[in-house]
């Protein structure tokens, strides 16, 4: 299902690198009218540049290509940065809730891999974490398991940010030893 995305339009050459493009679910969803039912696709794709950079779509259309080009569509429009240790993990564990979705992200030591559910794995692939530990605690439902893994990750703040919030340095959040490694790590 899931296949990097060559892009292709004039916004998108500038930036010049390739997105990951995870399909996370379809549905067939009816609508009921006088002579019947008129059905419908819906899709949900995770878009995401593998170095921080992730985004969620919706898209609704009769036939399933076109539900996920305007999913697609709508996930580009709505990439946001979150901040990774290394490259490689979040900085801190992390909770997030959307509804009935509640989810329990947390940091992994290198080599771990993502231990995931479905649809979240989807969401830390595409963003490009590769150590991350994460549990579904409420909803299965794949739309409230990605937007509460997003309100998680809206929620994830680097040191250097906070350091810059509280008008510190890195180290006196930190400690020195710890201060060294991230900001030769960040840097």
């Amino acid at each position: 299902m899931a296949k990097p995305a060559k892009k292709t339009d004039d916004n998108d050459e500038r930036e010049g690198n390739e997105l990951i493009e995870k399909l996370v679910g379809i549905n067939r969803v009816a609508k009921v009218v006088k002579g019947g039912k008129r059905f419908a696709m819906a899709a949900i794709v995770v878009i995401g540049d593998g170095k921080g950079r992730v985004g969620l779509g919706t898209g609704k259309a009769r036939e399933v290509p076109e539900a996920i080009r305007k999913a697609t569509e709508a996930a580009k429009r709505r990439m946001r940065r979150i901040p990774l240790r290394e490259g490689r993990t979040l900085h801190h564990d992390v909770r997030g809730r959307y509804g009935a979705g509640k989810v329990v992200l947390r940091t992994a030591p290198a080599g771990t891999g993502i231990i995931a559910g479905g649809p979240m794995r989807a969401v830390f692939e595409a963003l490009g974490i590769h150590d991350v530990v994460a549990k579904s605690v409420g909803s299965s439902n794949p739309h409230n398991m990605i937007k509460a893994t997003f309100d998680a990750l809206d929620h994830v703040s680097s040191p250097r940010s906070v350091a810059m919030r509280r008008g510190k340095k890195v180290n006196e959040i930190l400690g020195k030893k710890q201060a060294a490694e991230v900001e030769g790590k960040e840097g």
